[in-house]
């Protein structure tokens, strides 16, 4: 029998004749189908990396454990990266970089020492202070790469690299408070869109900024800092990108590692997996994208 529908004609059949071509769905059937087609979602969105032109980083970026009994193996997880000048090799021009360390604390020399090697241009550093002497954050300013800096502590003793470029209008100074400049980092990892703090009202870098008056005091609006790759410096790590500091020598760097779309860690030693304590980890591997163990000469530089 046919009945018009919407101007058309379709043929009306018997619902016993639908149910017999098509067999009934056990729920296991559905959860299965549903386990892979969230695994393939999300495996499309791990393979579009946020890093443009980063074949490595792809690779050895985000990879995941998760696959469903009808995939086979699952894919192994590991961010180790053979030296630094590999695991910076994709930096670009004009890229933001934050560099942890907190005075000569903390500051990933192996890693500083590639970037001036690898050499991009025009970049936006993002760190504690400016270095002292000519090595390490230092001496990256001295090679000409940066255009700007952001940090809270820019002059010392031995900053005459720094002094020397800004009062000759070589390099841009953005000058923020300490706990301002950690916050700003926490809230781009913790994806807040802004936050209102005070140590800036009433100076100089409350100009032509918003402020308000909050449970009776003046705040400043301050936004989140982004990294588009952070080096931090750790004592431990593992393959998945699991990091452990060594006592003070965090400091800056789990902040960095949040604000990063890529993080580098430099370590002393890769420990198999397991043998990190939980709690002892200090920067989770979702966190970490890259993984590179210290040589034994920049070692013993450090302890020099």
């Amino acid at each position: 029998m046919k009945s018009p529908v919407f101007g058309l004609m379709i043929e009306r059949r018997d619902a016993r004749s639908l149910c017999a071509r098509r067999p009934l769905r056990s729920v296991e059937d559905d959860v299965s189908a549903t386990q892979t087609s969230v695994l393939q979602k999300m495996k499309r969105w791990f393979s579009q990396s946020r890093i443009a032109g980063s074949r490595h980083c792809e690779q050895h970026a985000v990879p995941t454990t998760i696959a469903s009994h009808n995939e086979g193996t699952p894919q192994v997880i590991n961010k180790q990266f053979s030296s630094a000048a590999e695991a910076l090799a994709d930096i670009p021009d004009g890229a933001v970089v934050g560099i942890g360390g907190f005075g000569n604390s903390g500051v990933p020399l192996d890693l500083i020492d590639a970037l001036i090697d690898h050499a991009p241009h025009e970049l936006t550093i993002v760190s504690n202070n400016a270095g002292g002497g000519e090595v390490g954050l230092a001496r990256l300013l001295q090679a000409g790469l940066a255009r700007k800096l952001v940090c809270s502590f820019p002059r010392s003793a031995d900053s005459y690299v720094f002094d020397g470029l800004y009062r000759s209008g070589k390099l841009a100074l953005e000058l923020v408070p300490q706990g301002t400049l950690a916050e700003r980092l926490r809230a781009a990892g913790a994806r807040i869109g802004a936050f209102f703090t005070p140590p800036a009202y009433g100076t100089v870098l409350a100009e032509q900024r918003e402020t308000r008056v909050l449970n009776g005091k003046p705040q400043v609006l301050e936004l989140p800092l982004h990294l588009d790759y952070a080096l931090v410096k750790a004592e431990c790590g593992d393959r998945w990108g699991n990091l452990t500091y060594r006592k003070l020598a965090r400091n800056f760097g789990p902040v960095m590692a949040m604000a990063a779309r890529c993080t580098v860690a430099s370590v002393q030693s890769i420990v198999p997996l397991g043998e990190l304590d939980p709690a002892s980890v200090g920067t989770p591997g979702i966190c970490v994208r890259r993984v590179v163990e210290r040589s034994a000469a920049i070692q013993i530089r450090e302890a020099a």
